[in-house]
């Protein structure tokens, strides 16, 4: 029974995704601002990484101690 409801769910899965895909589409890129020396900010945005490479740094060290204290634990029972 399990079987036949998991292909009747595919079946109408892939029957009705054409119809949500066929109304999906991209939108057209921003313009990209002025020319150099224009004033505008970069497309990226305007913020500094610095701050970013911080925070990505601190929890990347503080997901590799959790799984050192995970191993660790695991090793000592």
């Amino acid at each position: 029974m399990k079987k036949i409801i998991k292909h009747i769910l595919i079946v109408v899965v892939l029957v009705c995704l054409p119809a949500f895909i066929s109304s999906i589409y991209a939108d057209a890129p921003p313009d990209p601002g002025g020319g150099p020396g224009s004033g505008d900010p970069p497309v990226g945005g305007g913020s500094p990484i610095g701050g970013g490479i911080f925070v990505m740094a601190i929890l990347g060290m503080s997901y590799g101690i959790k799984k050192y204290l995970f191993i660790r634990k695991k090793l000592l029972e």
